[in-house]
């Protein structure tokens, strides 16, 4: 595995302890009674042999049929970004959800409180989430029943002479929150003893955090890729504070295909097939496809094809049969474990008692649909 998934298994392990067919018979021979009998009636037995053949060719289309699904279309809500998309394009674009009977509708939104949102209101059946929803997740608004990649695309970005997290104190910072934005400035203020009260902290949309940023309007921000890989591209004078890795140590930031509780019961069948082709795409493109797959995402969310390749450095991209056998042996959930201990202990979660992560990840699902 990739060294940040060292990383968190040994994060885990830390978690765990403080938490809590024979062989044939030989042949004999036949009597010579029953050798006549036998040669007497070569008619007889020529019936069951063509039975026999007859079953066999019937076989592949039995096969067939308990292979075929029943057509369904998805409404699936994305961020326009390489790690949003990087799987479910793939899966769209190879083929692999027709494989499992089914069309996609793709439907782009700025952030994961917002797909959320969406899905509540029913116009959006399977959604994409980055780090900062995954909190909604454990206070009961959405199950997870697969997870994408373990991300390094959150950034803490400072504008002119702002070249340390200490320098943002008194400083107009500009976040989204509910997001992975505000996850990445609370982990760099704590890790330097501050808090939201020590800056002037701005809320806004992504969009406009790159816009605020560009301009001077805001002094610093947190925001993801693209748009982190955008400022730091243009401003000269622009310096990375912290990304995800700079906590690499204490947490872990997570990805995930999620749906409302309730679509979730009725329909797991169709979650199960979904991330059969998810799965599929994941091997496909984790294993050095990255070219192929910044095209797709390129012409999906109108982007240059270089600004869309150069975030194939964002993540640790993990391939499907990964996440399934993680999700059997342990690894998978003591990820979301980690993760839900740092929301904790930042106070983001509202759910009393603290839930189970079995309670709102789907394991099953992934080790299902890794068979």
């Amino acid at each position: 595995m990739k060294k940040v998934i060292s990383i968190l298994l040994t994060l885990a392990l830390v978690a765990t302890l403080t938490g809590c067919g024979s062989s044939p018979e030989p042949a004999t021979s036949a009597p010579a009674e029953e050798t006549a009998a036998t040669e007497e009636a070569p008619a007889e037995e020529a019936a069951p042999v063509e039975e026999e053949a007859s079953a066999e060719e019937e076989a592949p289309a039995e096969e067939a049929a308990e292979e075929s699904y029943e057509p369904v279309t998805l409404n699936i809500a994305y961020m326009p970004n390489y790690g949003s998309l990087w799987s479910v394009l793939t899966a769209k674009e190879k083929g692999y959800f027709e494989e499992v009977g089914i069309t996609v509708e793709m439907v782009e939104f700025a952030d994961g409180p917002t797909i959320i949102a969406a899905m509540e209101s029913g116009s959006i059946d399977i959604g994409y989430i980055g780090q900062g929803a995954h909190k909604l997740c454990i206070n009961g608004q959405a199950s997870i029943f697969a997870l994408s990649h373990i991300s390094n695309g959150d950034a803490l970005i400072g504008g002119a002479g702002i070249t340390k997290i200490e320098d943002l104190a008194g400083k107009k910072v500009a976040y989204s929150s509910g997001s992975s934005s505000e996850d990445i400035l609370l982990n760099s203020l704590n890790s330097v003893g501050m808090t939201m009260d020590d800056i002037e902290a701005v809320d806004m949309d992504a969009a406009a955090i790159v816009t605020a940023m560009l301009s001077g309007g805001v002094d610093a921000c947190a925001t993801w890729s693209p748009n982190s890989l955008k400022i730091l591209e243009e401003m000269s004078d622009a310096t990375k504070l912290s990304d995800n890795m700079t906590f690499a140590d204490t947490t872990v930031s997570l990805a995930s295909w999620i749906v409302m509780p309730s679509y979730a019961e009725a329909n797991r069948d169709i979650l199960v097939r979904f991330t059969k082709g998810l799965f599929k795409a994941m091997d496909y493109a984790a294993d050095d496809h990255y070219d192929e797959v910044a095209q797709y995402v390129a012409a999906q969310v109108a982007q240059d094809y270089d600004s869309v390749y150069e975030q194939r450095g964002d993540a640790d991209w993990l391939t499907g049969k990964e996440v399934s056998e993680g999700a059997a042996n342990g690894e998978v959930e003591q990820y979301y474990e980690i993760q839900k201990q740092g929301f904790v202990a930042a106070g983001a979660v509202e759910a009393d008692p603290v839930p189970a992560v079995s309670d709102y990840v789907m394991l099953d699902v992934m080790i299902e649909a890794g068979k």
